[in-house]
């Protein structure tokens, strides 16, 4: 498998919390009570999966490798994805906080993780559209077939060495289980 469908598969269970996160934004919105355990699991696969696994394996080992070919990370659409994953980080960072006033009471906490939230979203939809559909393309035309295959051992020792064994396991059951609890089935 090429490592820009590693990515990709990653996409897909990343679209899925997206998913739940606007679903629970809409509770939100309705004065409805939201876990806070499933709020913090929100931020904690975020931060965990989406970040330390998936956009380690970019910005610690494919990006480099576009920078050799002639996507440098200082401008273009590598420097992009740095700039929006830094961004995503920041909407994290709010969403923490927000959980943090909502535990002590503050009224506005949920509205502010909720605006955090959906900022959230929105930067990454359209993230992982332009890497899916951009960047990814120009990887797959410029990468050779030996590089590519250093990037798939190097995700695999990302996964194995960084980011340790069972976890990409455990986001994947956190996600099923919030996606049961958020997202209404469809026959």
């Amino acid at each position: 498998m090429k490592p820009t469908e590693i990515l990709k598969e990653e996409h897909r269970l990343v679209l899925v919390m997206l998913q739940v996160i606007d679903a629970v934004c809409a509770k939100l919105d309705k004065g409805e009570t939201v876990d806070d355990g499933h709020l913090a699991s929100i931020i904690d696969f975020i931060r965990t999966f989406t970040d330390q696994c998936h956009h380690a394996k970019e910005e610690k080992l494919l990006f480099p490798a576009l920078g050799k070919v002639g996507l440098p990370a200082t401008d273009g659409p590598v420097a992009v994805m740095l700039s929006e994953h830094a961004l995503g980080r920041s909407l994290a960072r709010g969403m923490d906080e927000a959980l943090a006033a909502m535990k002590s009471g503050n009224a506005s906490g949920a509205r502010a993780f909720a605006e955090n939230a959906r900022k959230y979203v929105a930067l990454l939809v359209n993230h992982i559209d332009k890497e899916d559909h951009v960047l990814f393309v120009m990887a797959d035309q410029r990468l050779s077939a030996e590089i590519q295959e250093e990037l798939t051992a190097g995700f695999d020792r990302v996964e194995r060495e960084e980011t340790g064994e069972g976890v990409h396991e455990k986001y994947h059951a956190l996600l099923h289980r919030l996606r049961d609890l958020y997202l209404p089935r469809t026959s």
